[in-house]
């Protein structure tokens, strides 16, 4: 039951929050984000003319994280340095988006909100020169699900689980014994995250631990998450040992075999196991990578086509400040929202692009909410003062908020001193009417939510600093999910599109950690393919 749960709670706290765009409460006119054709930009440059023709080894579609990433990796670790990214937006980043008062002293993030800090991410961080701006949560932060009414600690270790009340005795019997292997065998289908954990562990892990993080990852629907796609660590142990304890025993085996190559020792060591950003917050990497790369990023730059040229390569051709600008590009990465790629690549593979058009992002709201640090309940405070991660509220509990990070206990200098700042999450797959709410009515909502198990009822207002809207938020991950993406990369293989390459989170996965992951992956295939096909 440890190793599951914990992998699980794991990806919960590097997923942070979902990608939102966000909308500073203070204005009047309500705005919705839209994603758009990204392809980004960043540093100044003399500006393309009219009707320039511009070519690359790489073109990377799509200046968030992923794509600034790939490139970085790309000349970090492969030595490709023609590269050019591409973003429709005007400033690079995506949805990562640190909001600041300045001289009230309050910072917070209204996309996603924290990382754990892998060694690809701090590599990341340390190429871009952020290695003296990193700030690191405390690794014993608690953490804290919602049940019958209270905020119930989360175990962080094996040894917690004897003690922690949000679990009966029989439950974590049967947990542990599902986890040791007795319990039903595998269906022989894929299984969702609710009849895996159900399955392996028992109701009272899904309901009370599983259920509420799947909120925290993908704010998606458990029945509908695939467990192999969306938590494929934790569904591998089950399959290569037999049981959840046997995969991870084989696990250990495995490592002992094949031990990793000695850690890079420009990297720090983070005190056990915790989340990461960074000083003045995430939007520092997307920020130093594109000084970094300099021209090579292009702001504004809306593409429009694509096609594949006579000699291997593709041309792609992109609206710009300065008129219409085309690119001959050897290879191309795609890391923007597969519905944007799915009608990009249209006109190149119709089966492509209907695979990719598939996958479901659902609304989710960002609600940053400031109270006066005597609002917090006496209950829930450790030493006098409001502790830890955040909460996690299981929608069995009649709470519409999805959750709560504690953003002024978790990093440093993030509200003033008297103060907490909470960052709320609200809508999701089982909740998609948030998008017909006004503003006021999700603070609103949030506020009555926290007043049931946090805030002192009789509290005054709160301060709302921002509330975030992303109609297509997160994309989830569904039975099926693996399959379509594979539909997707076998029609572009068949139809010849070799060097045109799918990456983002859809791909990789939705915690920040895992795009930057999943852009090393990128960029090794991409070079693999420069040296063994482009120059032949």
């Amino acid at each position: 039951m440890a190793a599951a749960a914990a992998a699980m709670a794991t990806a919960t706290s590097a997923t942070a929050a979902p990608p939102l765009r966000i909308r500073d409460a203070a204005r009047r006119n309500r705005r919705r984000g839209h994603v758009r054709c990204a392809v980004a930009s960043g540093a100044a440059e003399a500006p393309a003319a009219p009707g320039a023709r511009v070519s690359a080894d790489c073109v990377v579609v799509g200046g968030g994280i992923s794509g600034l990433c790939t490139a970085q990796a790309l000349a970090t670790k492969h030595g490709v340095g023609d590269v050019l990214v591409t973003e429709a937006r005007a400033r690079p980043g995506g949805n990562i988006t640190t909001a600041e008062r300045a001289g009230e002293g309050y910072l917070w993030e209204e996309g996603p909100n924290s990382f754990q800090p892998s060694d690809p991410v701090l590599t990341m961080a340390v190429d871009s020169g952020l290695k003296d701006d990193l700030v690191f949560g405390d690794p014993n932060a608690p953490r804290f699900v919602l049940w019958e009414g209270k905020l119930r600690p989360v175990p962080s270790k094996p040894g917690d689980l004897p003690f922690f009340d949000l679990m009966s005795i029989p439950g974590k019997l049967r947990a542990g014994l599902g986890a040791l292997g007795v319990r039903p065998p595998p269906p022989g289908r894929e299984e969702s995250v609710e009849d895996f954990v159900r399955r392996n562990l028992g109701a009272e892990v899904f309901e009370r631990l599983i259920e509420p993080f799947c909120s925290g990852v993908y704010a998606g629907d458990p029945s509908k998450l695939s467990m192999k796609a969306a938590f494929g660590k934790v569904w591998r142990l089950e399959d290569t040992g037999g049981s959840i304890i046997g995969g991870t025993i084989k696990t250990i085996q495995e490592r002992g075999k094949n031990p990793k190559p000695p850690r890079d020792p420009r990297l720090p060591t983070p005190k056990g196991q915790t989340v990461a950003s960074f000083r003045k917050g995430l939007t520092m990497l997307p920020d130093a990578i594109t000084s970094r790369l300099g021209s090579k990023v292009k702001l504004s730059w809306k593409l429009t086509s694509i096609t594949k040229s006579d000699n291997k390569g593709y041309a792609l051709v992109y609206e710009t400040p300065e008129g219409v600008v085309s690119v001959q590009a050897k290879t191309v990465v795609m890391t923007i929202p597969s519905y944007v790629a799915s009608d990009i690549l249209r006109p190149l593979s119709s089966d492509a692009a209907d695979a990719l058009s598939i996958f479901y992002y659902p609304p989710v709201a960002a609600v940053t909410v400031s109270y006066p640090k005597e609002a917090i309940r006496k209950e829930c405070l450790i030493d006098g003062e409001l502790q830890g991660f955040g909460q996690l509220h299981p929608r069995s509990q009649r709470v519409e908020t999805l959750g709560t990070i504690y953003s002024s206990s978790l990093f440093p200098n993030r509200a003033p001193a008297g103060r907490v700042l909470l960052l709320n999450y609200i809508g999701g797959s089982t909740n998609t009417g948030i998008v017909s709410k006004t503003e006021s009515e999700l603070v609103e909502a949030v506020d009555r939510d926290l007043r049931k198990m946090l805030i002192n009822p009789r509290a005054v207002d709160p301060l709302v600093l921002g509330v975030r809207v992303w109609p297509q938020a997160i994309p989830q991950f569904l039975i099926g999910h693996l399959d379509h993406l594979e539909a997707a990369k076998s029609a572009l293989g068949k139809g010849g599109y070799d060097g045109l390459f799918l990456g983002g989170n859809y791909v990789a996965g939705v915690a920040l950690g895992r795009c930057v992951e999943g852009a090393y992956e990128s960029a090794s295939q991409i070079s693999d393919y420069l040296t063994k096909y482009a120059y032949k």
